[in-house]
């Protein structure tokens, strides 16, 4: 039962399509708006100018960011820029910073590209010159492709993708909720092949979907509370917060046939579903490209295969999962949740079309 509501004042509303904006700045246009005018020069010198050189920023925490401006998600977000974060942008191993290139492609420098491909001509003159201002960008990603990233934690994942395969995506989110944001989305990140150009990636922390449920084994047991993630020895803490348990959402193994194969996968953490549910309504509202909606079968089912064409994957406006890029990939399983994901955007008022 909950307890009795308290009357409290009304929340200040917060814009998802907030920039860069310094709350203390903020605090200095209100005083100006206050403090007699007779006050102001001796109390607030430089009032009027707004924020003070060496003044520093504030954020809150929850911010994604494209083409240099940052928008609220509702849930924590860390950053390239952060203490902790995950940067895609350094050019040697994160693991081995002595070392350059990744262990597959050890020429290889940069993990992704700052121009995206295919665009038309006067965008893609403009880029070349001035660079991505979010007017642009918001014309070009209209998809948003869901992985997992079959390392079980974000920390491996960016480990494999960064010092290993020389690959990026932009998101990664871990077993708790956590989102590490490792590239703005003005970049074109290399994650879903010919799906980079309109697309944003979010890999999600889950050791996968098999045919053999004998991997499983490895990464999942029980304890009196129920099933539970059991991250392997060699793995440490994962880079997970201390004490956290991460428990599939649904207990039992979910069985499932994509791209004509049987697969058994445990479920996505409730809390890697809560944050996602955030971090897509907040990419819908950036990039009203994005729609509502999954690729479907002919008789309105989940479409559980890839696109027949490359011409229907690139007219395609919403949510995708890996398996519809490519037939040689399977992500994000069987497991996971289309249905209450789309119910989280219709909720949020994405419209379909």
């Amino acid at each position: 039962m909950k307890p009795p509501s308290k009357p409290r004042s009304k929340p200040p509303r917060r814009r998802v399509d907030t920039p860069l904006v310094s709350r203390t700045a903020g605090r200095f246009h209100f005083l100006c708006s206050v403090i007699p005018p007779s006050l102001v020069g001796i109390t607030l010198a430089g009032c009027a100018g707004g924020a003070q050189p060496g003044e520093p920023l504030e954020r809150s925490g929850d911010e994604i960011c494209a083409a240099g401006r940052l928008f609220h998600t509702g849930t924590r977000v860390v950053l390239w820029l952060d203490p902790g974060g995950y940067d895609a942008y350094r050019p040697h191993r994160w693991f081995q910073p002595g070392l350059a290139g990744p262990a597959e492609a050890p020429d290889r420098i940069a993990r992704y590209d700052s121009v995206r491909k295919r665009l038309p001509e006067d965008l893609a003159e403009r880029v070349r010159h001035r660079g991505w201002t979010l007017e642009d960008l918001q014309r070009v990603v209209r998809q948003v492709v869901v992985h997992f990233d079959a390392c079980g934690t974000s920390r491996r994942c960016f480990e494999v993708l960064h010092d290993v395969r020389g690959l990026s995506c932009h998101f990664l989110l871990d077993l708790d909720g956590t989102i590490y944001q490792t590239l703005d989305l003005k970049e074109r990140a290399w994650h879903a092949a010919q799906a980079n150009e309109g697309s944003v990636g979010i890999e999600i922390a889950n050791i996968g979907a098999h045919s053999d449920p004998a991997p499983l084994a490895a990464w999942y047991g029980a304890d009196e509370e129920g099933v539970r993630v059991t991250l392997p020895r060699e793995m440490g803490d994962g880079g997970l917060p201390p004490g956290f348990v991460a428990r599939p959402r649904r207990p039992d193994p979910i069985r499932g046939r994509v791209q004509g194969k049987d697969l058994v996968q445990y479920d996505f953490t409730e809390e890697q579903y809560r944050a996602l549910e955030k971090l897509l309504v907040a990419l819908c509202r950036v990039f009203p490209e994005i729609k509502a909606r999954v690729p479907r079968d002919r008789h309105g089912g989940l479409l559980r295969q890839a696109f027949g064409s490359e011409e229907d994957l690139q007219r395609f406006q919403g949510l995708v999962a890996h398996w519809h890029v490519t037939r040689e990939k399977v992500d994000p399983g069987p497991a996971f949740d289309w249905a209450r994901v789309l119910e989280a955007l219709q909720r949020a008022g994405v419209p379909e079309d």
